[in-house]
């Protein structure tokens, strides 16, 4: 199906992503509606990152893949914000070096900004990694739609699966916390940059990506941590409100089911292997 629309970017940054850069860039290729670019923003990996991204570039010389890198600053906030201040698209899209996009997500992208209220858009996440793969993309699903009914005012974009049209981007660009202790949600932080300027963001549920659950690995303090960076953003913003503590929740009570069904399966895995 042919859909006619704005151009898409995709950016990634990347950080000593060797074990998950190649099948992210296969993805973003084998679109059923091209990407205009796909970016990689390399944040001074040591690992094999650069070399497979050249690799990928030479296997599929047709592909509009760009490598670039941000050596100035270590963290994900400056490379984010480096790709997508050298994006060229209509609508940039962001994605983790971990991601797999669905198939059409380049399409269901450019659907969503056919409406041009919406600002942003994002959408749901399956975990590649998990068992019930499809269950649990339905699961996420329902779970943020349910937020975001709940929160009414805030509408989270996600990290791993969201896209920003280029002038949005450039009315918030400034303004986006640095974060230069990690301590905040970077893409929640965005949500609300835009939410103040009264960009409009849009959920769309057939707006799917791919991710990794490997942050189940995390130790229970490291994972706490992680939850509680909901609580630092909303904080850091002057924001209260207990619905946005939702997703700190939901995320403490997973944490040692999934984390449990996580390892059963890779022990499994790896059983399987050696047989």
């Amino acid at each position: 199906m042919l859909i006619t629309g704005a151009t898409v970017s995709i950016v990634i940054p990347a950080y000593n992503e060797e074990a998950t850069i190649r099948p992210c860039l296969l993805a973003a290729i084998l679109q059923t509606v091209p990407a205009s670019e796909i970016i990689v923003v390399d944040n001074r990996s040591t690992d094999g990152t650069a070399a497979i991204v050249h690799a990928v570039q030479v296997e599929y010389p047709d592909a509009p893949i760009i490598y670039l890198q941000q050596n100035e600053e270590q963290g994900l906030v400056p490379t984010r914000n480096f790709g997508l201040d050298h994006a060229q698209g209509e609508v940039l899209g962001r994605i983790d070096a971990d991601s797999i996009i669905e198939p059409n997500w380049v399409e269901e992208v450019q659907k969503a900004f056919q409406d041009p209220s919406v600002a942003a858009s994002t959408g749901p996440v399956l975990y590649y990694d998990m068992p019930l793969r499809r269950f649990g993309l339905k699961a996420d699903d329902t779970l943020r739609q349910l937020v975001l009914k709940l929160s009414r005012e805030y509408h989270f974009l996600f990290g791993s699966n969201m896209a920003i049209r280029r002038e949005a981007w450039q009315a918030v660009r400034l303004e986006v916390c640095r974060d230069q202790d990690d301590e905040l949600h970077e893409d929640i932080d965005l949500s609300v940059h835009l939410a103040r300027h009264a960009f409009r963001v849009a959920y769309v549920p057939k707006m799917v990506s791919g991710m990794s659950a490997r942050r189940l690995e995390d130790s229970p303090r490291d994972y706490a941590y992680y939850a509680l960076r909901f609580d630092r953003t909303y904080a850091r913003h002057g924001i209260r409100s207990p619905a946005l503590r939702a997703p700190i929740i939901v995320f403490l009570v997973i944490y040692p089911l999934f984390k449990t069904v996580r390892a059963i399966r890779q022990r499994r895995q790896a059983f399987a292997d050696r047989k």
